[in-house]
């Protein structure tokens, strides 16, 4: 199994059961070390006693730069790429820029939201790409939401679709006793980042 991962997988088509099958495929090749990743996020980002504030402040200086991590981690799996617990924390390499596109798109896509909601549906998925690319290390922030912008250009509806049928797969995670709520929640992330993949090749740089 070890060196069917390392193997870089060609990338699906750029639709939306394309990556959801991709994604089901490359679960199943990297499930335990997902698992292992996402326990230790588990760890690090369950609410404590923390006053509410401080709380907050933590979920913004350490839990951003961990989901951008959890982010680099599913791209990797997506990719057929050796997944390491250190990809968890490659956030707190690139601390500030990560910081910065995490409030950058909040900002948007929350005033998006207060614009009738809509226009927020439509800001989170333009900008769905920013992660990939901050944690790529192939833009910094501002140049990050900018290509993210033109790159989903053309696939903003796909976006949406793999976030809308989202629902009823963690409905059915739900409904098989709970315990299918951890795979589909993998399943699903590797749908967003197989959807990266397969951009991302098809316009390259």
């Amino acid at each position: 199994m070890a060196d069917e991962i390392n193997l870089l997988v060609p990338p699906p088509q750029a639709k939306v059961f394309a990556c959801y099958g991709h994604a089901w495929r490359r679960l199943w090749k990297t499930f335990l070390m997902l698992l292992l990743v996402n326990f230790i996020l588990f760890l690090l980002t369950t609410p404590n006693f923390m006053p509410f504030c401080l709380g907050y402040i933590y979920g913004i200086m350490v839990g951003w730069p961990l989901s951008y991590g959890t982010m680099l981690v599913n791209l990797k799996a997506a990719r057929g790429e050796q997944i390491q617990v250190e990809d968890l924390f490659a956030g707190f390499k690139n601390y500030g820029n990560v910081l910065l596109a995490s409030l950058l798109t909040t900002i948007i896509i929350t005033t998006g939201f207060i614009m009738l909601i809509v226009p927020g549906i439509i800001f989170a998925c333009k900008l769905a790409f920013v992660p990939y690319l901050v944690m790529e290390g192939k833009a910094d922030a501002g140049d990050a939401i900018a290509q993210s912008w033109i790159m989903t250009r053309g696939y903003t509806l796909k976006i949406f679709l793999i976030g809308l049928l989202s629902i009823p797969i963690i409905i059915g995670g739900i409904i098989c006793l709970c315990v299918g709520v951890i795979p589909t929640f993998f399943w699903i992330s590797l749908a967003s980042a197989s959807m990266y993949y397969a951009v991302s090749a098809a316009k390259p740089g």
